[in-house]
């Protein structure tokens, strides 16, 4: 649950709250997660899909120690900044839980966020925080969507309230809130564009037609485990990655007919092998369809092959934005070496290579640096060196005697964060500056207090890369202090 300062207040004198009380409430500001944060007698409550002012109803349904969370009942006194929900299985649906609140505001509930975790995790109440940089587009914006197949179909509470028979026994689409068991069957993803909504749609009627069973995560049985779908946004490329437990010929073939015919602009499918019992959408093993199976994207004057298990930004617009701004906070000269460290498949590290005299980047996952070099070479790129290998142990005297140390370190680490172990490593490089790129401002405010005993914070600029939804990208720029 959100950490928040309020939570840690002295235990109320007053009777707790208990589940199933029914209360109203007037929510006082957004907290983590996309909550709203109020009190009820001293005491911490989060209600989702509420915003800051409103007087709601809201239903108790879990009590812990230090704070309860809420099931919204009712809106008595709306926000001015509430908006209609664009999509019909709001609230039932895991994702865009900010559907309700106007883009405008989603900035501002941002910005403050950042401000306040910046405060009170990483202590620095000085730091300048520009405004989030926002999205061209708050819908149809994601490059890459995956959905799950489930004989466990979850009903929406219009569903089972209109008194219609529906077939549970099959489901393609997203999980509910806090529901891993079951599948909401999803025939409209207003994060993606209609084409990738035809394929969805098109697959799940072929697969109910030919009888293709989905995997049942209880018994461990059954075929159709995921669906991802990926586009280009700048180039003509859309790939179809289906997710098995094994491979069949005769069901690939019959697939690969149904998009050539109905959707002819699908340019590649490939068939991911995942038999373990991981309810994961990656696998042992890739199988090519037809087509090239791989997906290409432009980013800025680079272009970028994208294997199908590869990180790669699902907002291509807003990731070009990052980019320039993670270029400019870093101000790289001819002269200068830098690490990127957690690179990926190298979308920075190759952004900044034409401005350095070097780039090396680490990153743990080998397939992620095998794209990165062959990128590379792809863009004519030869000032680069790419690194597999754990954070922890690469991280020695042995690499800065092989390759030099960084003038310039750039961060982009997982959700998690870093080790501390990392964390303190990074501020032995004595780099002059540290541009650290973060999706998650807690992990990130975490680090920065490790980091900032040898460095001084100057500047964050969170990126909207995710509207509708509490998530962001944020960047702080670091430089080394002065002895």
């Amino acid at each position: 649950m959100p950490s928040d300062p309020s939570i840690d207040a002295d235990t109320p004198s007053k009777p707790p709250l208990r589940r199933g009380d029914v209360v109203e409430l007037v929510m006082e500001k957004m907290a983590d997660r996309g909550k709203c944060l109020t009190y009820h007698n001293g005491q911490v409550v989060f209600v989702p899909h509420t915003l800051a002012g409103e007087r709601v109803q809201a239903k108790v349904v879990k009590r812990r120690r230090k704070f309860a969370e809420a099931q919204l009942l009712a809106v008595l006194q709306p926000s001015p900044n509430r908006v209609q929900p664009r999509c019909e299985y709001f609230g039932s649906c895991g994702g865009c839980t900010l559907q309700t609140t106007s883009y405008t505001q989603q900035l501002e509930d941002k910005y403050q966020l950042v401000r306040e975790t910046m405060t009170r995790i990483a202590d620095l109440p000085n730091l300048e925080i520009h405004k989030p940089l926002e999205s061209a587009a708050i819908f149809g914006y994601r490059n890459k969507m995956e959905f799950s197949f489930s004989p466990y179909r979850w009903l929406t509470r219009e569903e089972i309230d209109s008194g219609e028979v529906f077939d549970t026994s099959f489901a393609l689409g997203l999980h509910p809130p806090n529901v891993f068991a079951k599948i909401l069957d999803i025939h409209r993803c207003h994060l993606q564009d209609e084409r990738s909504t035809a394929v969805v749609n098109g697959i799940r009627v072929l697969a109910k037609q030919h009888h293709w069973s989905p995997w049942n995560w209880r018994n461990k049985e059954g075929f159709l485990r995921h669906l991802v779908i990926r586009q280009s946004v700048h180039m003509p490329d859309f790939m179809v990655n289906l997710i098995t437990s094994e491979y069949d010929a005769e069901c690939m073939s019959c697939l690969e007919a149904y998009l050539k015919e109905e959707h002819p602009y699908v340019t590649t499918l490939v068939n991911t092998i995942n038999s373990t019992p991981a309810q994961t959408a990656f696998g042992e093993r890739t199988e090519t369809i037809y087509g090239p199976g791989i997906l290409r994207e432009r980013i800025g004057d680079l272009t970028f092959e994208i294997a199908p298990g590869a990180f790669f930004q699902t907002n291509t617009l807003q990731a070009e934005q990052l980019v320039n701004v993670v270029r400019d906070l870093a101000g790289v000269t001819k002269k200068e070496h830098v690490y990127d460290l957690y690179c990926g498949t190298g979308t920075i590290a190759l952004s900044l290579a034409k401005h350095a005299a070097h780039v090396t980047g680490i990153e743990l996952i080998e397939d992620a640096i095998l794209n990165a070099r062959s990128n590379a070479a792809l863009n004519g790129i030869k000032n680069t060196t790419f690194i597999s290998g754990d954070m922890l142990r690469l991280l020695n005297p042995e690499l800065i005697t092989e390759h030099g140390n960084p003038d310039v370190v750039v961060l982009d680490p997982p959700r998690a964060g870093m080790h501390p172990k990392v964390a303190v490593q990074v501020s032995r490089l004595n780099a002059r500056r540290i541009v650290y790129v973060s999706c998650n401002i807690q992990s990130q405010a975490r680090d920065l207090l490790i980091l900032s005993k040898s460095y001084d914070a100057i500047v964050a600029q969170p990126v909207d890369l995710f509207p509708q939804t509490h998530h962001l990208e944020n960047i702080v720029l670091l430089e080394k202090k002065v002895s």
